[in-house]
């Protein structure tokens, strides 16, 4: 039982991990000298939940944990295939580091900018799509588009400026490159014959039917290093903005007792919502954690399941800007930021 894999997969508690040790600074070449590092003594925590396939005892002993949810392959990976999720996962990581360094970075009053990326096919809208030739049948999650009608796009701008004008029924030319040759410069795109759509959140704006990825970097300074390998998705950017702020500045910035923060962020330092926050808030509880920092955005039921999780020990607090954060953490004895640019 214990060795017999099955299609079953878990939602479980993770770790809650310290982001400093993950952390390097190092000059650009023909760029300014990495800064001084003020490494922090008592750092902010990201927190993962685990997402495996099960064996048939370890389904058995998930059903009988509270904190555990058994998913089936299709509730667990919906419309892709593991390694759709495992390379998205790992692109969303990639821009939630990207972001946090915009965001820190800038938040210091440091020269930064964010630069468009290649256009990588994330999700498919299948919802309102035409009976043929739709990108939800065409396309495929992980693959990248570089043309449009015969004409080179590299960017979401490019793509956005091809389709000025086009109405929904259109039938258009993209060359696309699947995931496989997504890194060989050489390799020749396919072309893909696509009927433009109505967004069904939207009717009157047409779209081709897929959900980019954010691909997009960040033209920094220095450069920053976040050494997560083997973790995916983008909910640690929150953590990783509190992080660098917190190496790039002397001080303690997170104050009492060990604090840990999940949260997407945004590049106007907003703060977006997660999954498997209960799994999360039992990780932090398990990890010692004493303040826990998440998103406005949760919903009331989701937070009742995460406070009743965590226990007295762990206090969560919700928060929907970087800025909201600093405020919980001086709150919590942190000694805040040097004076910021307005």
């Amino acid at each position: 039982m214990a060795a017999v894999r099955i299609q079953r997969w878990e939602l479980a508690p993770g770790e809650a991990s310290a982001v400093a040790p993950l952390v390097e600074f190092a000059p650009v070449k023909g760029g300014e000298p990495a800064p001084t590092r003020y490494r922090a003594e008592n750092g902010i925590n990201f927190v993962t939940a685990f997402g495996g396939q099960l064996s048939v005892l370890d389904t058995l002993v998930g059903w009988l944990d509270p904190h555990v949810v058994v998913h089936t392959y299709k509730e667990h990976f919906g419309e892709q295939t593991p390694t759709d999720s495992r390379r998205l996962g790992y692109q969303a990581m990639v821009g939630a580091k990207q972001i946090a360094d915009y965001v820190a970075m800038k938040l210091l009053g440091l020269d930064v900018a964010l630069v468009q990326g290649k256009i990588l096919v994330e999700e498919l809208v299948c919802e309102g799509a035409p009976t043929t030739k739709a990108a939800c049948t065409e396309l495929a999650i992980g693959e990248t588009i570089v043309g449009f009608n015969g004409v080179k796009v590299e960017t979401l701008s490019d793509l956005a400026t091809q389709m000025k004008g086009l109405t929904a029924g259109t039938r258009v030319t993209l060359s696309v490159l699947p995931y496989e040759q997504d890194e060989d410069e050489t390799a020749d795109p396919e072309d893909r014959t696509i009927e433009l759509m109505s967004s069904p959140d939207d009717p009157s704006r047409v779209i081709i039917g897929i959900v980019p990825a954010d691909t997009r970097t960040v033209r920094v300074p220095f450069d920053v290093q976040i050494s997560t390998s083997g973790i995916g998705g983008p909910s640690a950017g929150l953590a990783f903005t509190l992080s660098l702020l917190d190496e790039l500045t002397p001080g303690n910035l997170m104050g009492r007792g060990r604090v840990v923060a999940t949260g997407t962020i945004n590049e106007d330092g907003s703060v977006g919502p997660i999954g498997a926050l209960e799994q999360k808030a039992v990780a932090v509880k398990d990890a010692g954690g004493t303040l826990f920092l998440v998103p406005a955005g949760q919903s009331e039921t989701e937070m009742k399941a995460a406070r009743a999780a965590a226990g007295s020990s762990v206090t969560i607090v919700q928060v929907g800007t970087i800025k909201e954060a600093l405020v919980q953490l001086g709150k919590n004895g942190g000694e805040g930021l040097p004076a910021l640019p307005q």
